[in-house]
């Protein structure tokens, strides 16, 4: 998750400008029209939070391949689609 993602899971309203110059690690934040900082640690702390999501986003079959596991899980009498996105969410617990 990139910080403007992260701000704005923790303030909706916020108002920021991000800039990073090159070779900096760091993003250099300037609040705007009045909204009120947050801090660097609950920022990354929020990024922390969100990061298996965008993870297991990646991972999980598409939605076509999700609904065809079903079909044929419901004629088969199996659960390959359970199967496929338990794989995910144990490799990406939250």
């Amino acid at each position: 998750m990139d910080t403007l993602k992260a701000i704005l899971k923790i303030n909706p309203n916020a108002k920021v400008n991000i800039t990073r110059a090159e070779g900096e690690v760091k993003d250099n934040i300037k609040w705007l029209d009045g909204t009120v900082e947050i801090s660097q640690a609950d920022i990354e702390a929020k990024k922390k939070e969100f990061a298996y999501l965008e993870l297991r986003q990646r991972e999980y079959p598409s939605i076509q391949e999700q609904l065809d596991l079903q079909y044929w899980d419901k004629i088969n009498g199996t659960n390959k689609w359970q199967q496929a996105i338990n794989a995910v969410k144990q490799k990406y617990p939250k």
